[in-house]
């Protein structure tokens, strides 16, 4: 609120200086100052005692959360574990959710797809008390639509897929799966080529 009487150049350099712990957030490390303003506008602080969950499997992803201090863990449908400290982001996949479920016009304007929402497949647990800042869906919908273009950008999709702890788990887990799929049917094969001969 106090802010909020400051001229806006003012009040844009303050956040800036409030919340340049981002630029060391992987998501944001490439993004248009642009963007990383209209995000740490819709920022709001949050705390975690140890022991919540930030997300829980089944539940609905409402929000990003961006770690400043503490320890979590996320854990996978499939037992999958992995551990998220200072600079990690969890909810990261609503980024890309809303990239992918947003669709344009003939005119050029955005067309809300209704009644979908995404459901998370991993628990956040704080194994400590936890500092972050938070960005809701909503907030995080209106920024994606805003700057849609930019985070379209390969860089940017490359950030998001491949630097992040969730998104490396499940590509960990689905080359293991392929590679024990491979292995049984190389071994099928072989036993039933030697029964044939």
């Amino acid at each position: 609120m106090l802010l909020e009487n400051l001229p806006e150049d003012l009040q844009r350099d303050i956040r800036r200086h409030l919340f340049k712990f981002i630029k060391k957030v992987w998501i944001f490390h490439l993004m248009d100052e642009h963007i990383l303003d209209a995000v740490c506008e819709k920022l709001k602080q949050k705390i975690y005692i140890k022991g919540s969950e930030v997300l829980y499997a089944g539940g609905l992803v409402e929000k990003m959360v961006f770690i400043v201090r503490g320890k979590l863990e996320s854990i996978g449908l499939d037992g999958t574990m992995v551990a998220l400290s200072e600079g990690n982001v969890c909810g990261e996949e609503l980024l890309t959710w809303f990239l992918e479920h947003s669709s344009v016009s003939k005119d050029g304007r955005k067309i809300k797809i209704s009644g979908q929402r995404l459901i998370s497949n991993r628990t956040i647990r704080c194994l400590t008390n936890v500092e972050a800042f938070s960005l809701s869906a909503a907030d995080l919908e209106q920024v994606t639509s805003l700057f849609a273009r930019n985070l379209r950008n390969p860089l940017v999709q490359g950030a998001i897929r491949y630097q992040s702890p969730y998104w490396r788990a499940i590509a960990a887990t689905r080359i293991q799966v392929a590679w024990r799929y491979r292995q049984k049917c190389l071994k099928h094969s072989k036993t039933s080529r030697s029964n044939h001969s």
